[in-house]
């Protein structure tokens, strides 16, 4: 299918491209090639084939969320430089 010069001057306009002759010219080339090649994926018969979002299987890459137990307070702070009870000891951020 071949585009022409005014189709791609629309398709331009409603992507709020501005393109000037040249790029018209390339564009008119390149999506037409691209339109082409559609044409010929419409001959292959998929009749049978179940439709699909993905290529390739998905699968959840993610493990389980479990819960477990949470460190204690003393593990905690046991690396704190400074402590104060059950807090970190920090300098003043704001004064």
């Amino acid at each position: 299918m071949e585009l022409t010069r005014e189709e791609v001057l629309h398709i331009a306009r409603l992507a709020r491209l501005g393109i000037d002759d040249a790029e018209v010219d390339r564009l008119q080339s390149q999506l037409s090639d691209i339109l082409g090649h559609f044409a010929v994926l419409s001959q292959v018969d998929t009749d049978g084939v179940p439709p699909t979002a993905h290529t390739v299987a998905q699968y959840n890459i993610l493990g389980y969320d479990e819960p477990i137990s949470s460190l204690s307070i003393d593990a905690v702070l046991s690396n704190a430089p400074e402590r104060e009870g059950d807090f970190f000891r920090i300098r003043a951020v704001l004064e």
